[in-house]
């Protein structure tokens, strides 16, 4: 009986499974894609792809949501999907952002996942919308060769399709791919294919259907810093007294074609040409303005080669570690720093307080693979909540230091596969006792 049971449950599983797919297969004749343009640019080892969609509803009742589809391995390295909406010409467009979330229908043929883009007019019946979609990936550029020596350019492989893939029928579509250099080893042909100095096109290709997939694989020079910090703690502790201590500790790597053969610092540093082309001996720290007490050590010490320049709309933090950075090697680091509270604590209209502070990684043009932010509550503080634009893992926890009674409440956000675009400001909400702000001062008299 129990077997008969668990097989009708497989066989009612299968069949809502099926018509789910069904559906949305049926949903998707809805819309179709007058004109594709896609744009995708490999000149950071950061690949940002611009795609330009103007849709048509075709059906019968409104249409209120698109959706984009995404490979499997595209997914993998998502970092960021975001979307809006065009009205007018070039010079006078105005562009409303949409909301966009990843879907929960089945997947697609071929494993295709996909993210649903919330239109905030639902389209009637032969109207059209154009939509302008920003989609981020990370750590989508494969070294080949996988090992360099220090006096060779670095190649990569970049991998994808010349045919948009998505769920709709697209009339028509182009696309191009922007390399950092001329240097461009080989890449597939789809005619029509052109390829004029940093730029290749695909295109335009007239009535796709829908899923159709086109692999190619474009093979080119890329020096650009792969400057990836595998794990950053960035924990922000805040004193009603006056100060904000920002203490950011750091485990970064070179995620380029591996290093081979011995490095010699003479040649590094006198020769010219490809010597360690594609290593990176610099990075930029970009701090809040109003910096102080500004330090910057690795495991041995104080490190003296680093610049600050401040002025009052923000503080950069030139820093030069030990030693050059290549293909595989890696650094561990810490960056400290003060602001003045009042920067960055402001009162709630409901009494309580909250914090405003830039989320993500201070260095440019850096992926964090695992991102915490750690915000460190005075003593005292209660009902803490963050307020984040785009989603995080949150936990609490208690943290002890000098003086500390009943420790501190410390709001922990964690991000994984983190980019430059999640740098926008978020808010941690507390409400607070003010009783507490003697706690210290009593410790101090009651401990001498």
């Amino acid at each position: 009986m129990d077997a008969l049971l668990r097989a009708r449950l497989l066989h009612l599983a299968l069949f809502i499974s099926l018509l789910l797919s069904v559906l949305s297969h049926a949903s998707s004749q809805e819309l179709q894609i007058v004109n594709a343009e896609r744009r995708i640019d490999l000149t950071s080892h950061i690949i940002k792809v611009y795609l330009t969609l103007k849709v048509e509803n075709i059906g019968a009742s409104p249409a209120s949501e698109v959706n984009l589809a995404f490979s499997p391995s595209e997914v993998e390295h998502l970092a960021v999907v975001k979307a809006a909406a065009t009205t007018g010409k070039k010079k006078k467009r105005t562009y409303v952002p949409l909301d966009v979330k990843s879907s929960e229908q089945p997947a697609g043929p071929n494993g295709t996942k996909y993210f649903t883009i919330i239109l905030s007019n639902p389209l009637s019946k032969g109207e059209t919308a154009t939509l302008e979609v920003l989609y981020i990936l990370t750590r989508s550029l494969e070294p080949f060769p996988a090992e360099i020596s220090q006096s060779e350019s670095q190649l990569v492989y970049y991998r994808d399709s010349a045919i948009l893939l998505s769920p709709y029928h697209v009339k028509q579509q182009t696309t191009f791919i922007k390399t950092p250099s001329t240097r461009v080893e080989s890449f597939t042909v789809v005619e029509p294919t052109k390829r004029a100095s940093t730029e290749i096109k695909y295109g335009p290709y007239d009535n796709q259907t829908p899923y159709t997939y086109a692999p190619i694989l474009v093979h080119f020079e890329n020096n650009n810093p792969f400057a990836v910090v595998e794990e950053l703690e960035r924990e922000i502790e805040i004193s009603h007294w006056g100060n904000l201590q920002v203490t950011e500790r750091y485990s970064l790597v070179h995620a380029g074609a591996r290093h081979k053969g011995v490095f010699s610092r003479v040649d590094y540093q006198t020769k010219q040409g490809n010597i360690g082309v594609s290593s990176f001996k610099h990075l930029l720290a970009r701090l809040p303005p109003r910096v102080h007490s500004v330090y910057y050590r690795d495991g041995i010490g104080n490190i003296s080669s680093s610049r600050l320049r401040t002025d009052f709309l923000k503080s950069e933090l030139l820093i030069e570690p030990r030693y050059p950075l290549f293909g595989g090697w890696k650094s561990t680091f810490v960056i400290g720093y003060g602001v003045p509270v009042e920067d960055f604590l402001f009162e709630s209209p409901d009494g309580g307080r909250y914090l405003n502070f830039t989320f993500g990684c201070p260095l440019a043009d850096t992926v964090v693979d695992k991102l915490l932010v750690k915000v460190v509550l005075p003593e005292g503080s209660k009902d803490p909540k963050a307020v984040v634009s785009f989603p995080v893992e949150q936990r609490l926890e208690t943290k002890y230091s000098y003086l500390d009674v009943v420790g501190r409440t410390v709001v922990v956000l964690e991000k994984r596969n983190a980019v430059p675009e999640h740098n926008i400001p978020f808010q941690v909400h507390y409400s607070f006792n003010p009783i507490f702000m003697l706690a210290e001062p009593l410790m101090l008299k009651f401990s001498t």
